[in-house]
């Protein structure tokens, strides 16, 4: 299925336009959290790099990019985008692994990232790169929401996601569900089938945790401020080598700004846009369909009219 019209930025008012200049409001109890997770991940780091065994390691590497799927294909392309449908155990397979990467419940997840795309790069984006670095990165976890985001938040069209009788049990199990998937099973799976110590197993899970956080935030981060414009010269997404690196193919992310419908979020796919690649799979055994695309002729327009000159 092709897109006929490119989709364009929603326009925004004055009031959300400006990034003025403000005092964060800063949330204690979030930066306890983060270090204590981010300490238990380097001492994850130092126990992989000596202690682990090898069993235990493969299996969290390939934790770490389910997990990842359950954010670009489940969270961010499927229900976010609405970029193609998927049969409900496809849709309960995605919800466990987006349990399993933990960056909070979907419908706060979709909510945020369709405000972001709403509002881009602006105080009522919820992770604004025009606030810098850091902030775009980790700090807005860190800090209370501006208002704008708050106030802008409640006009987003959910309805969908409320609908949604998968996603609505993530949300009303929230605990038990995530708490199993997240970090009590990939725990427990390595102590039960190959002797692997509590401490090794656990600390390992943490590091698989926080690889992943920081994977999905270099989109928010590095893919707002370094790289190429093939697509708008004139937003702050950028085609990043190094987040599709990471990311699972999410570093083409200027053209997904302009696309955001597309399922593949960049133009031709490429060898490493893992993400798509799995689309295209389950495709092929009837797991998920309707692949919405923009067509070769309204991409090769909006190059022609709005890009910087420069390929990906």
């Amino acid at each position: 299925m092709s897109l006929s019209q490119p989709t364009e930025l929603t326009e925004v008012s004055d009031e959300v336009t400006t990034c003025a200049p403000r005092k964060y409001k800063i949330v204690y109890t979030n930066i306890l959290k983060y270090t204590v997770l981010h300490v238990f991940a380097f001492y994850g780091l130092y126990v992989t790099l000596t202690k682990a065994k090898w069993k235990t390691l493969i299996f969290h590497y390939v934790t770490t990019h389910l997990s990842a799927f359950g954010i670009t294909v489940g969270a961010h392309r499927l229900w976010a985008h609405k970029a193609f449908k998927a049969t409900l155990p496809m849709e309960v397979i995605l919800m466990l692994l987006n349990s399993l990467a933990f960056q909070s419940t979907a419908f706060e997840w979709i909510r945020d990232h369709r405000l972001h795309h709403k509002y881009s790069d602006t105080d009522a984006d919820p992770y604004n790169a025009s606030r810098g670095f850091f902030f775009s990165h980790i700090g807005w976890l860190l800090v209370r929401k501006h208002p704008l985001v708050l106030k802008k938040g409640k006009t987003i069209d959910m309805s969908d996601i409320y609908n949604n009788p998968v996603l609505k049990f993530q949300q009303k199990y929230a605990i038990i569900v995530i708490g199993l998937c997240c970090y009590i099973l990939p725990t427990i799976i390595p102590i039960y089938f190959w002797n692997e110590t509590f401490y090794n197993s656990f600390h390992t899970n943490i590091l698989r945790h926080v690889i992943t956080l920081h994977a999905t935030f270099s989109v928010n981060s590095i893919a707002h401020l370094y790289g190429t414009k093939p697509y708008d010269n004139n937003i702050k997404a950028v085609q990043s080598l190094i987040v599709t690196l990471v990311s699972n193919g999410e570093g083409y992310h200027n053209y997904h700004h302009v696309f955001p419908c597309d399922y593949r979020a960049a133009e031709y796919g490429c060898w490493l846009n893992t993400s798509k690649f799995l689309i295209d799979i389950l495709a092929k055994f009837g797991l998920v369909y309707d692949l919405k695309m923009a067509s070769d002729s309204v991409i090769k327009r909006r190059i022609e009219r709005t890009g910087d000159g420069n390929v990906f």
